[in-house]
């Protein structure tokens, strides 16, 4: 199996700056929302798939493959485009998302795509999913890994808190959760509407190593995903701070790109600005 594939900073920031492109493109042509959640996951995404994870898109049933769930699943149109660029699907596939009849549904199935591992969508569901898989590849002695997404609108759940402490219980030292703090969900702003601060004492509190990253800083990615492997005897958690819609002037930190969709000329003003025209 391929280990991963290391890239330096600007190569990252260039692949992330192509597929947030495309994640436009993909909004616009099919009318599927959740703009702003996808771009602000970008960053995450790349530096996961270009620097952490143990992958081989041509062996995608790898039983030592790491596992990735991006449990906020509203966001899929992040992970099919990350997953074209990393040459899991051809990218022309892509166009077919949100379409009638594509297996490119807005809230992901199982196994749609090579390589993505779950269904999701429901949310508060991600974690306790890839703490099963993480319980499994101890019980068969493989090594992989599990990473799994989240949004901070999840940390509502108490889904994800049952899960925390079952990761602790069981000492499960190969799963790294990731959270994508970009503060708004979908009626607000997240620390509003739950009182999600101290969000990282709260982790730490149910047994979880944690570090807090910008989640748009292509250097700092890498190197704290790095160290989350190297954690013993209890799970990892990586705050990413990060900004709703992230790479489009007028959509950054505005929620009401949670819903909306660009027309031809926002489009056209978002894939300048991406210098994608």
């Amino acid at each position: 199996m391929n280990e991963t594939v290391i890239s330096n900073a600007d190569s990252l920031s260039e692949t992330a700056r192509k597929i947030r492109g495309q994640i436009v493109r993909m909004s616009h042509a099919s009318g599927a929302a959740h703009l702003g959640s996808a771009l602000s996951c970008v960053d995450i995404l790349v530096a996961a798939y270009w620097n952490a994870l143990k992958i081989d898109p041509q062996q995608t049933d790898d039983p030592d493959r790491d596992r990735f769930i991006l449990s906020k699943g509203h966001a899929s149109a992040a992970l099919y485009a990350t997953l074209a660029a990393r040459g899991f699907v051809p990218p022309e596939k892509l166009t077919t998302y949100g379409q009638n009849g594509s297996r490119l549904a807005e809230q992901m199935s199982p196994r749609c795509l090579p390589g993505v591992e779950a269904a999701t969508g429901s949310l508060g569901h991600g974690l306790s999913l890839g703490l099963g898989m993480a319980l499994a590849a101890r019980i068969q002695n493989r090594s992989y890994r599990v990473w799994v997404l989240m949004s901070d609108g999840e940390c509502n759940e108490g889904s994800v808190w049952e899960a925390a402490m079952f990761a602790s219980a069981q000492a499960l030292d190969n799963v790294t959760v990731i959270i994508d703090y970009n503060g708004w969900q979908a009626t607000g702003r997240s620390d509003e509407i739950m009182a999600l601060p101290p969000l990282k004492d709260k982790w730490e509190s149910f047994g979880f190593a944690v570090q807090q990253v910008d989640g748009h800083d292509l250097k700092a990615l890498p190197v704290v995903f790095a160290e989350s492997t190297r954690t013993h005897g209890r799970p990892s958690c990586i705050i990413a701070d990060t900004v709703k819609g992230k790479g489009v002037s007028f959509m950054e930190d505005d929620n009401n790109w949670h819903y909306r969709v660009p027309n031809d000329e926002e489009l056209e003003t978002a894939l300048a600005e991406l210098g994608q025209q």
